[in-house]
């Protein structure tokens, strides 16, 4: 059975079901699979549409992992670039680091990865 079909069925039992006070429980539940179900619907198509998204992982390396995320043209990359000496596009328009960069910060007591 799919699951247009279990939302078919749920509907048509609700729709059969007199409202009162011995039944509320049992809609309750009804509402309850039916929602669920329209959920599992709604995620199912958005997976499987659309093009690919692109993700990314940066591997554990050094004492800790530290990312950085906040509004555009507030000084990140400034920030990185001074922090750790590596050099970043840095312009004055929004959107300006559109790709991951990671950086590496080594303090007198440990190694830090900043992404």
């Amino acid at each position: 059975m799919t699951t247009a079909q279990k939302i078919a069925e749920i509907e048509t039992e609700m729709m059969r079901t007199q409202k009162n006070k011995a039944t509320s429980y049992h809609l309750g539940l009804l509402k309850a699979k039916l929602a669920k179900l329209k959920r599992e619907m709604i995620d199912s198509s958005s997976k499987k549409g659309g093009g690919t998204q692109e993700g990314f992982e940066v591997s554990k390396s050094g004492d800790s992992r530290i990312g950085m995320i906040g509004f555009p043209s507030v000084g990140k990359s400034t920030l990185l670039t001074k922090l750790t000496g590596v050099f970043s596009k840095i312009a004055a328009y929004e959107f300006t680091t559109l790709t991951l960069h990671t950086w590496s910060v080594t303090t007198q007591r440990c190694q830090n990865l900043i992404a």
